[in-house]
């Protein structure tokens, strides 16, 4: 099998740290998407959304969605605390990994897609329209980012990791979305001790540079 992954985007990013705290090594297919390589015909056959990371297995099925292709490696395996080795531990894991993705991650991508020059009506000839951008949802995304951080914030009050005891796939995609927002101009917001001491945490593990 074979991942396809990309240097700077946060989705194969996630799919990198997991592997990474999994001790999981693959072939991988690097895809440039500063030169749009994601769109060219190539690619759009592997995946046709354009999108990365993808995974294509050995019968030549594609697994396409970070969240998916991490939990089909994950059940390859006897579970880990990544996902979660009780149902109680999986419920909170998939329930913080959906609100940071609803939350936090959207309102990063209102913001980016609506206020930088690069995602100005970019459409693809024959396979998406242009989609114009509109400033209030980057005003809303920016607000929400706000909100999110502060929910965040006080959840982790007398916590080390964000859903169980243990560091977790809903730690993975927290920090590479507060990674993420960087490029929006979006930070941890002063005053925010908790959410900056598990960022710290998180930035200090190996993995986080997969």
């Amino acid at each position: 099998m074979k991942l396809y992954d990309a240097v700077w985007a946060p989705s194969p990013r996630r799919v990198r740290l997991y592997l990474a705290e999994k001790g999981i090594e693959i072939e991988r297919v690097m895809i440039d998407l500063r030169t749009d390589e994601q769109l060219g015909d190539a690619y759009l056959r592997v995946n046709p959304r354009g999108a990365v990371p993808a995974l294509e297995l050995d019968s030549g099925e594609v697994i396409c969605e970070s969240s998916a292709i991490c939990r089909y490696f994950e059940a390859l395996g006897a579970p880990s605390p990544l996902f979660g080795e009780t149902p109680l531990d999986i419920a909170r894991i998939e329930s913080w990994t959906r609100r940071i993705e609803q939350e936090g991650y959207a309102a990063v991508v209102y913001v980016l897609r609506n206020q930088r020059e690069a995602f100005r009506d970019r459409g693809v000839a024959g396979k998406w329209p242009a989609v114009p951008q509109i400033p209030e949802l980057a005003q809303r995304g920016a607000i929400l980012w706000q909100s999110f951080m502060g929910a965040l914030d006080r959840h982790l009050a007398g916590r080390t990791w964000i859903a169980t005891e243990a560091y977790s796939f809903a730690d993975i995609s927290a920090l590479i979305t507060v990674d993420f927002a960087k490029a929006a101009k979006l930070a941890v917001p002063a005053g925010h001790a908790n959410v900056q001491r598990w960022y710290e945490s998180a930035s200090a593990r190996a993995s986080s540079t997969a």
